[in-house]
């Protein structure tokens, strides 16, 4: 059975700036990406339906008898079981929203009456972290055998709640788990003076530099670098946040950089609502949240002793540099700060996004190419 992971129209467009280079279902939260947790879960390659110019990156798949699951749907085994006995023509629904259906949803809806974790606005990654790596941590590293800590000047507390993957490189840090797990991954490293309480995920060839703060409820995707304060946020993978500097409630795509003592702000003074600019309306909406730090796309950059305020949503392919706070909305290929922008060469764009993946042994290639290219072509110029 082939399994499908569709982009809601309503849900795709209120999760940008990170679905503008990727299907939802290629948002990560927790330790995988959604669609990583329904491979995982169903045991089978995943595809997706999405928009045309992303199919060369990530494939979509046409076949009239297949399983169709809400790319911003995380899974759990009852889940996944439910939709598994779906039968043609059926659909899985919640609350007027459609989970799942098998081949077509013309038939007969059954209503999934238990609660479900789906992403609808952007903040939700980050709200959503903690509880996915908890469950991400249950369901697939609880039981297996927990490597030890050779280390004798790395403290851990809860080390049942700590599961190490082979590679992976830690010195003289704190390790406490009491609060949730934590999980390191492949060749991650973690050096000395890190301090780091779970939930947290540290992903395939990641690095905690020297002296870092993770306060919790933090995941940072493959083959990034952090350190400095980072508290309740989402690095997608290829992203650095590597000097000091705050990072709250906030969510970075791929291949984003943070400036030397770069900081976010996550709370107004006045302990009001944040506001958010919405992709859908085209203005600064309500999110009805009182913590809410950065929403940035992939490729954004910024410079050192960069200061971002509360609900700042930051494009595809920016860069933010002087002095004083920049809008709280930076369009993609938008280049400057608080005294204005100006709009960013494409092809430059393409130059720079080439050194930055090469540094990763990756090639920028047509796919990719033609993501950017849309994006840019596509953009929203202003506020």
């Amino acid at each position: 059975m082939s399994i499908i992971l569709f982009d809601d129209p309503e849900i795709r467009v209120n999760l940008k700036p990170f679905t503008l280079t990727r299907p939802i279902a290629a948002i990560r939260v927790g330790i995988f990406t959604i669609a990583e947790k329904w491979q995982r879960i169903l045991n089978s390659p995943v595809f997706y339906q999405t928009e045309v110019y992303l199919y060369g990156k990530f494939p979509g798949l046409k076949q009239p008898d297949a399983l169709y699951i809400n790319g911003a749907l995380c899974p759990t085994p009852e889940l996944a079981a439910q939709i598994l006995e779906l039968k043609p023509g059926e659909s899985l629904v919640y609350q007027n929203t459609i989970l799942a259906y098998k081949s077509k949803a013309d038939g007969k809806a059954i209503n999934y009456t238990q609660p479900i974790t789906i992403l609808r606005q952007c903040w939700d990654i980050f709200q959503q972290n903690g509880s996915q790596i908890r469950q991400d941590f249950d369901l697939y590293f609880s039981k297996k055998k927990v490597l030890k800590i050779d280390d004798p000047y790395t403290v851990v507390y809860n080390q049942s709640q700590v599961f190490i993957e082979e590679g992976a490189n830690i010195k003289a840090a704190i390790l406490n788990a009491e609060t949730g797990p934590i999980y390191i991954g492949k060749n991650a490293e973690i050096q000395e003076g890190a301090l780091i309480r779970g939930p947290f995920a540290l992903c395939e060839g990641s690095v905690v530099n020297m002296g870092a703060k993770m306060r919790g409820d933090n995941t940072i995707g493959p083959y990034c670098k952090v350190g400095g304060e980072v508290s309740n946020s989402v690095l997608f993978g290829y992203s650095n946040k590597g000097h000091d500097g705050f990072l709250g409630n906030s969510v970075l795509g791929e291949w984003c950089n943070l400036g030397a003592d770069t900081n976010t702000s996550n709370l107004k003074n006045t302990y009001s609502e944040v506001g958010l600019y919405s992709y859908k309306t085209g203005k600064i909406e309500k999110t009805g949240q009182q913590f809410c730090g950065m929403m940035m796309g992939d490729h954004s950059k910024t410079s050192i002793n960069c200061m971002l305020n509360t609900g700042t949503v930051v494009g595809v392919c920016a860069n933010i540099f002087g002095h004083g706070f920049p809008p709280k909305f930076i369009p993609s290929f938008a280049w400057g700060g608080s005294e204005g922008f100006e709009i960013f060469d494409l092809e430059k764009a393409f130059e720079i996004a080439s050194k930055t993946m090469i540094r990763r042994n990756i090639v920028l290639d047509e796919n990719d190419k033609k993501i950017l290219r849309n994006v840019f072509e596509h953009r929203v110029l202003s506020l």
